[in-house]
């Protein structure tokens, strides 16, 4: 079975031209299939998913209008270009009727082919995009970029940097609100992947009854009202990145499927037997601690431990307070420009009063508390009022708080010290006002260690 690579399917009967096609292509580093009537190409169109079909009109076996047909009932978006016989352009216009995308005509210009096949291509491409921002746009939680140079994020976004060089799957943790999904997108962008579909699915928000559906798509008729067949995430993110978000909230029996296609890039759709591949990076995301769910059989040990073969921690707003006011500042000039509430400014109590907060719900709590200030301000400068932050919960803040506790005791040990010694030294040189040779004395190193510390960091 051919796994979703090619480009173009080519139907002709001729041996000879259909060579002479999928040379012209493959000049252009286009991969082409082939089918030599109107049989074999129902079958390859039942099993792989095409950018564009090249068909000649009269086939045996069936004719052009029947391999058109079994395109669009594939995946009606298929573009089709129909090839006919000088002196029969009136059964091309009828494929034009029924939905074919353009038609050449014999003796085939070799020039004009490759012009509709990448103007075929190209518009194929810019529907898969439209459809992927279209699902998108009501998104509530949207960043305007990787905002911030705490070093808790700084060590985050370096992680990102090494995954994005590979292939390997990346399992990204991190509570609720903290940007998990802006970090897979980061990832993706760097990644050679870059130019190919992003496509998140959010486990945890659709019903289990229909995540597989959304998913792996369905064949038309596998329940009632499948009037069509549908693609699925899955295929939609071809050669690029598929987003699981709030895996660990995805049901066990679904976990199996995850995995095959984790493992093997291969699964079927819903009524469907054909097995279908598909080139894809899994990226998950969860903000619940995997490795307790497997120990609870709440979560397959094999799919935990395919998933963390490279694990990133996205940390808390609170162990990162340095981003609070650049990042508040950022939403302030969105959300202004889009209410119409330009000019506005944080009041000095205000950015007071988000520094000692602890922002439980994370970045997204900034992100609303800084919308609905814009909404309720009366005036120029917001106030702490207009924040509305809900008040610390009693106990003050835990070690938790402040240091990523997550993973081996080993590495808990190695963060907490780079973290005190970077805390240390920004101390030392605020009291010396920043005179390196006493605040390496006040640390008890030497000013050439100090600087070594300080290139490290940097």
């Amino acid at each position: 079975m051919a796994p979703l690579t090619a480009e173009v399917l080519i139907v002709e009967d001729k041996e000879s031209l259909r060579t002479m096609l999928r040379r012209t292509l493959e000049s252009k580093g286009l991969g082409a299939d082939e089918a030599g009537d109107a049989y074999e190409a129902r079958r390859r169109l039942q099993t792989t998913r095409y950018g564009v079909v090249l068909t000649d009109l009269r086939l045996p076996a069936g004719s052009g209008l029947d391999v058109l047909a079994a395109a669009r009932e594939a995946d009606p978006e298929t573009p089709v270009i129909v090839m006919t016989a000088f002196g029969t352009v009136e059964e091309a216009v009828r494929a034009m009727k029924d939905g074919a995308t353009d038609f050449l005509t014999k003796p085939v210009d070799t020039e004009h082919l490759l012009l509709l096949v990448d103007r075929a291509l190209e518009r194929r491409r810019l529907l898969t995009d439209y459809l992927i921002l279209k699902e998108e746009r009501e998104r509530l939680f949207r960043l305007p970029g990787v905002i911030g140079d705490d070093p808790a994020l700084r060590e985050t976004l370096e992680a990102i940097r090494r995954a994005a060089g590979s292939d390997a799957t990346v399992l990204i943790l991190g509570e609720s609100g903290t940007g998990k999904e802006l970090m897979a997108r980061s990832l993706h962008d760097l990644s050679p992947r870059a130019r190919a579909p992003f496509v998140a699915i959010n486990c945890a928000a659709i019903p289990e009854a229909l995540l597989e559906n959304e998913l792996f798509g369905h064949e038309k008729g596998a329940f009632t009202g499948a009037s069509t067949r549908k693609t699925g995430k899955a295929e939609m993110a071809h050669r690029g990145t598929l987003f699981l978000d709030e895996i660990a909230d995805m049901p066990l029996p679904l976990q199996a499927k995850i995995l095959r296609l984790v493992q093997e890039k291969q699964f079927e759709r819903v009524g469907g037997v054909q097995t279908l591949s598909v080139d894809v990076r899994v990226v998950a995301a969860t903000n619940r601690d995997l490795a307790d769910a497997v120990a609870r059989k709440e979560f397959r040990e094999d799919l935990f431990y395919r998933l963390s073969v490279f694990p990133v921690t996205v940390p808390p707003l609170r162990r990162r307070r340095s981003d609070v006011l650049p990042l508040a500042d950022a939403f302030l000039e969105r959300f202004g420009r889009e209410l119409g509430r330009k000019g506005l400014r944080l009041s000095d109590a205000a950015r007071r009063a988000m520094l000692d907060h602890a922002w439980p719900g994370n970045v997204r709590e900034l992100q609303n508390s800084i919308e609905r200030a814009v909404i309720l301000a009366d005036g120029p400068e917001i106030a702490p009022e207009h924040l509305r932050l809900m008040p610390a919960p009693a106990g003050g803040p835990t070690l938790a708080d402040v240091l990523d506790l997550t993973g081996s005791l080993a590495a808990v040990r190695e963060r907490a010290a780079t973290r005190a010694e970077e805390e240390a030294i920004r101390l030392a040189l605020e009291e010396t006002g920043s005179d390196r040779a006493a605040a390496a004395s006040r640390l008890g190193i030497s000013p050439s260690t100090l600087q070594r510390r300080l290139r490290a960091r940097d």
